[in-house]
């Protein structure tokens, strides 16, 4: 069975308060975008897992799909399956490629098998791959809150919309992104922003990492710069980056080694 397990942006993204366990409180808006893996899952008589496309860091084991493939054996009678895994999303980029992976995952076993898993326990044994996990199950745009795993479905459409991204190619590790964040409450909540029209997004829709990883990587600054110089309606980095994206109301043009989609 063939699925593409999709990536997603963040509209916003706010450090609201640093808590006693050393995490920090956050509020975004993850939206859904058809930047997108290939992950294929058929039975085997042993499992595997095999690879292509961009480089995968890390053990075989610590894969989020064979992980997903362990929750679900631990729970379900399932048979050994190959695992193929074609890698597009960058990785490290603030797009949550492996995260969608993993979730997909799941959803792939459960409806290979005829599992009947509800949406609830999917989310739930997703919540046990990671906090953005949980997000791709229903896989629509979606308020996040705490410590990145509170979800809250948000009424936002920006389908006809084009998106342009690019990665720089630059790793920004969680404590290099957090060095130069200052907690702080939000003057407007998230949700509040982006119920308004998309031209008033520019100058009240923030993602705080850009106070950090700005300043030490003036080229992702750059991306964002020349996002708007093309006339996008918004523009941001994702997450704690390093990814950059811009929003156009058409598709644009006279832009060069960015990924250009239509929003659904």
């Amino acid at each position: 069975m063939l699925s593409f397990p999709n990536a997603k942006i963040n509209l916003g993204l706010n450090i609201i308060s640093k808590r006693p366990d050393g995490y920090h409180n956050i509020e975004s808006c993850f939206y859904p975008i058809p930047w997108c893996d290939a992950l294929e899952i058929i039975e085997s008589e042993e499992l595997k897992f095999t690879t292509s496309g961009l480089e995968i860091p890390g053990t075989t084991e610590s894969n989020l799909c064979l992980k997903a493939y362990h929750l679900v054996e631990k729970d379900y009678q399932i048979p050994p399956v190959h695992i193929h895994l074609h890698k597009v999303i960058p990785m490290g980029a603030g797009l949550g490629g492996g995260s969608s992976d993993g979730a997909f995952t799941l959803k792939v076993l459960n409806e290979l098998f005829e599992l009947g898993i509800d949406k609830n326990e999917l989310q739930q044994m997703a919540g046990k791959l990671g906090s953005d996990c949980p997000f791709f199950i229903e896989n629509k745009p979606t308020y996040v809150s705490g410590t990145g795993g509170d979800f809250q479905n948000i009424d936002i459409n920006l389908s006809g919309k084009h998106i342009a991204l690019k990665n720089p190619g630059i790793h920004i590790g969680t404590q290099e992104a957090y060095a130069g964040v200052t907690p702080k409450p939000s003057k407007k909540d998230i949700r509040e922003i982006i119920s308004n029209d998309i031209s008033h997004w520019k100058t009240n829709l923030h993602n705080d990492f850009e106070d950090s990883i700005f300043p030490n990587h003036p080229q992702v600054e750059k991306l964002k710069k020349m996002l708007y110089d093309l006339k996008a309606d918004y523009a941001s980095m994702t997450g704690s980056g390093s990814t950059v994206y811009g929003i156009f109301e058409k598709k644009p043009v006279k832009i060069e080694d960015f990924e250009v989609f239509e929003l659904a």
